[in-house]
């Protein structure tokens, strides 16, 4: 763990680094659902990592309560969602961009996002001119602000299944504002699919938005350096 500051008020927040041996393919940011740095989170940071991805995941709720950490249940639920809107819209954006700052001198620094996160993730892509891509996964709050201009490629990713987030409509309202914007719909998953072992996680959805998401981080910049 470590911990950076955000420029927004000068709040230090704690964070997840993870360094691959012996190669970088660059930087990446993982923000969180809006159940904290639990065990989900952290094994997809070490996924990345042992890809070679040099990666931060900031605890996003520090402000509301250091070392959060909800399970996916009704009360965990309750208290992610009150965290988030108590967090605002800005805080997390300054903290991603004290994480991007952590990382951009040693090469291209990359965003995914999750839930929560892919939310955070689409403003962070309009705000942030340091970030070369973006991945936003079942970003509820996406549709609303589909008006933003990402400043780097972005991509989108939503369950059929979601019951919160109807896909299609979701997707043509980010396809309307950015028709440039890779909108994908996985039929077989439902909300938070990339968590393995989750009743709405399919693997080959996963291991397909996964794929997606390398493939742009590499024609975005990513490589490989000793």
């Amino acid at each position: 763990m470590i911990r950076l500051t955000s420029a927004i008020d000068g709040f230090e927040f704690d964070a997840w680094l993870g360094k691959p041996d012996g190669m970088r393919k660059g930087g990446l940011v993982l923000v969180q659902e809006i159940f904290g740095l639990d065990r989900y989170i952290l094994e997809d940071a070490k996924r990345w990592v042992d890809q070679g991805y040099e990666v931060i995941v900031p605890a996003m709720f520090d402000r509301q309560e250091r070392g959060f950490v909800a399970d996916h249940d009704a009360d965990g639920i309750a208290t992610g969602l009150k965290y988030s809107r108590e967090n605002g819209p800005e805080n997390p954006v300054s903290d991603v961009r004290a994480c991007v700052d952590a990382l951009k001198q040693d090469g291209p620094v990359f965003l995914i996002g999750y839930c929560y996160g892919g939310t955070v993730g689409w403003r962070a892509a309009a705000a942030i001119d340091a970030l070369s891509a973006v991945v936003s996964y079942y970003g509820g709050g996406v549709a609303a602000i589909a008006d933003l201009q990402p400043k780097c490629p972005v991509i989108c990713n939503f369950g059929r299944k979601d019951p919160n987030i109807p896909a299609d409509e979701v997707s043509a309202k980010i396809k309307a504002a950015h028709p440039e914007v890779p909108v994908y719909i996985y039929e077989n998953s439902g909300h938070g699919f990339n968590n393995d072992g989750r009743p709405d996680s399919d693997p080959e959805d996963a291991r397909l938005a996964r794929a997606r998401a390398s493939a742009l981080f590499d024609a975005c910049g990513a490589v490989i350096a000793a």
